[in-house]
């Protein structure tokens, strides 16, 4: 599914919205249990721990993904900004939360100005491969804005040649204004409420913002990508 377009019948589609009863069911099965604070699809704060998942909602490709980025952790490049490392954790919602291995993941994103890269440009745009326990980790940095969309980070899970799904992933409004009262985002006024704005995000914002936390100069953000 694009964001402006109708989903390929051609591909299966693994992420479900969440809030249906078949999620509250899978989500009961795991072994691990999310708090009343913890919102759909976030890893714990604990490693070691089976995480609590339900399927990931499902919100598009959009019109930027490239099908053959380069595989690596660091997609920064040349672009400035605020550096942010994504940890992601692909399971299988339907077995217990059990890890998926040897999935491929693309993450792709705009700079601190909300351009993409594009016409043979590789910034802010890689692929790699989860371990045995599920996980990738991603550097990059805080999205910049464009036009009325909430600032966020694009993911694709492909478990297999014909089967994938893509989704995003938003950041706190009030982190965002924040960071983007320093440059390099400050060259250009920011709105006044980057995500509130985004008819999507009020939609599906609640299961997709991560919970970034201070990492040196940067933030850390982890998040459980649960498929079907």
């Amino acid at each position: 599914m694009t964001a402006n377009g109708p989903l390929d019948t051609n591909r299966r589609t693994l992420l479900l919205a969440a809030g249906t009863t078949a999620i509250t069911t899978l989500a009961s099965a795991c072994a691990g249990r999310r708090t009343g604070t913890e919102a759909a699809g976030r890893a714990p704060a604990a490693q070691g721990v089976t995480p609590a998942c339900v399927l990931a909602a499902e919100t598009g490709e959009g019109p930027y993904y490239t099908p053959k980025s380069r595989i690596r952790s660091d997609v920064t490049e040349d672009r400035e900004g605020v550096p942010l490392r994504l940890d992601l954790h692909v399971v299988r919602a339907s077995k217990g939360c059990a890890p998926l291995a040897e999935v491929a993941v693309d993450i792709w994103q705009a700079d601190a100005s909300g351009t993409y890269s594009q016409r043979g440009a590789t910034y802010l745009r890689g692929t790699q491969t989860t371990d045995a326990q599920g996980r990738v980790s991603f550097r990059t940095i805080v999205p910049g804005w464009y036009a009325h969309i909430a600032p966020h980070v694009h993911f694709k899970v492909r478990p297999g040649a014909r089967t994938e799904v893509s989704s995003q992933l938003f950041l706190p409004e009030g982190l965002l204004k924040t960071i983007y009262a320093g440059e390099p985002y400050s060259r250009r006024k920011a709105p006044a409420h980057p995500n509130t704005r985004d008819d999507r995000f009020a939609a599906k914002g609640a299961e997709l913002t991560l919970d970034p936390v201070r990492d040196g100069a940067g933030y850390r953000a982890s998040f459980v990508i649960g498929i079907a």
